[in-house]
C-alpha cells in the first residue's frame, strides 16, 4: 500500500517556511517512500505545499498529487487531473466542507506536515483530529 501525506497550515502562514516545507516532503519521499500527497487549496500553507509538490515532482515524477476539494467546482475549468472531491461532501452542508475534506484527508494519510501557530481555527483542529488519529506529524514551526 502506498505511503501518503496530507497538509494543514493557516492560510496567512508566511513566506518564509517555504524552504522547510519543501525539505520535509523531500525527506518524506527519499527517506519514507511517500508516493501519495493530498493537499487542499483553501490559503497560503496549501499554495506554497502545491508549489513544493510540483516542482519536486520534476525531480521524482513518480509522487502522485491530488488537490482535494471542500467544494464542488462549478465550472469545468476548476477540475483538472490532479482535483479530487471526495466521495459523501456533496452531502455535507457547505458550512462544515472544508471539515469534512480535511478529516478526509488525514483518514487516508500516514503522515502530516504543519505549520499550526494559533489554538483557534481549522488547522488546529486539523492538527487535533491527526494526533486523535496516531498520524506521524511534521511541525514546521
Amino acid at each position: 500500500m502506498k505511503k501518503a501525506c496530507c497538509f494543514c497550515g493557516h492560510r496567512d502562514t508566511p513566506e518564509s517556511i517555504l524552504l522547510s516545507l519543501e525539505q520535509k516532503i523531500q525527506y518524506l519521499i527519499t527517506q519514507e517512500q511517500v508516493q501519495q500527497f493530498y493537499v487542499g487549496n483553501e490559503g497560503n500553507f496549501d499554495r506554497m505545499a502545491r508549489k513544493s509538490l510540483y516542482k519536486l515532482q520534476q525531480s521524482y515524477p513518480w509522487i502522485q498529487i491530488a488537490i482535494v476539494l471542500a467544494y464542488l467546482p462549478h465550472t469545468r475549468e476548476e477540475l483538472s487531473k490532479d482535483t479530487l472531491y471526495p466521495e459523501g461532501l456533496e452531502n455535507v452542508p457547505p458550512k462544515y466542507a472544508i471539515i469534512y475534506r480535511n478529516r478526509w484527508m488525514i483518514d487516508h494519510c500516514d503522515y502530516l506536515i504543519s505549520y499550526v501557530t494559533r489554538s483557534y481555527g481549522g488547522a488546529v483542529r486539523m492538527l487535533s483530529y491527526a494526533m486523535q488519529k496516531k498520524r506521524t506529524i511534521f511541525s514546521l514551526c
